[in-house]
């Protein structure tokens, strides 16, 4: 089987990646973009991409290509811990950086601790965490540090200066496993936290009570809702759609009943999948 990634090589996707899909085949992508392509042409069987991170919030990128790709379902999810170090090329010190490359999310997610340490070094962004280190590795010359897990400190030959230099301990980003299929993924070997069903809501227009409505056809039918996100559609100011989770296992009356409500109020309605929710390690 060949599963998609977000890479490059040593990226976190790539760590949730071999956990989730161990001994398959993974085939690292430069993009979120390119993971949803290559799952709706066929090139790969299923993908994985972030959804979440507890400090920086949702990945919009996934969720406007969730809603853009109407083809590509979710599979499963995973929770992984994570860890940022700093590292450099091992023929520089840490004194002389000029520079320090990382993903924007793990420069937002270790912002407290780099303005303190390093507040007069540059900080620019870069494609993904294993892409930053990868790129000091390769330079010596140039005075760099990249912001990065220690998978990509062990595969790049970098030196960590500084460990765990994240904000806040509960650093959790959340994955989802993507493929045109509404299939059911089961991994034993991985501890399950739950279950939950994923929707995609468009409100036919803009109007006072809408939402009110979508969300008191979960809530009379006591399916309790674990995340609501907003997201723009791009066709002007106050047209959005919702991305939605309910808890447990999808009921099926409880489901079809809240389905043909939504559409009884003209709600655009994408059902996304019911799965499982795993826990990885970091």
């Amino acid at each position: 089987m060949k599963i998609a990634f977000l890479g490059p090589q040593a990226s976190f996707t790539q760590l949730a990646a071999t956990q989730l899909f161990p001994g398959e085949e993974l085939i690292p992508q430069t993009n979120i973009l390119d993971c949803f392509k290559s799952v709706e042409n066929g090139d790969v069987d299923k993908a994985v991409v972030p959804l979440e991170n507890s400090i920086e919030g949702t990945v919009s990128m996934t969720l406007d290509y969730l809603y853009k790709t109407a083809a590509i379902k979710i599979n499963a999810e995973a929770v992984m811990p994570i860890a940022h170090h700093l590292m450099i090329h091992p023929h520089n010190e840490a004194g002389e950086l000029e520079k320090i490359y990382s993903h924007p999310q793990a420069l937002a997610q270790s912002f407290h601790f780099l303005d303190t340490h390093y507040k007069d070094v540059q900080k620019q962004e870069f494609s993904s965490t294993a892409a930053a280190a990868k790129y000091v590795s390769e330079h010596p010359e140039l005075k760099r540090a990249a912001v990065a897990n220690q998978f990509a400190a062990n595969l790049y030959g970098l030196k960590i200066i500084n460990r765990n230099i994240q904000d806040f301990e509960q650093n959790h980003t959340r994955f989802i496993i993507i493929s045109k299929m509404d299939a059911a993924f089961d991994n034993e070997s991985l501890q399950v936290l739950g279950e939950k069903s994923s929707l995609l809501i468009t409100l036919p227009e803009d109007h006072a009570g809408g939402l009110h409505q979508v969300l008191s056809v979960f809530a009379w039918r006591k399916m309790n809702l674990s995340k609501i996100e907003s997201r723009t559609l791009k066709t002007g100011l106050g047209n959005y759609f919702f991305f939605i989770n309910v808890v447990g296992k999808g009921h099926e009356i409880l489901f079809k009943n809240a389905l043909e409500e939504l559409k009884s109020i003209h709600a655009k309605v994408d059902f996304l999948g019911n799965y499982k929710e795993y826990l990885l390690d970091s």
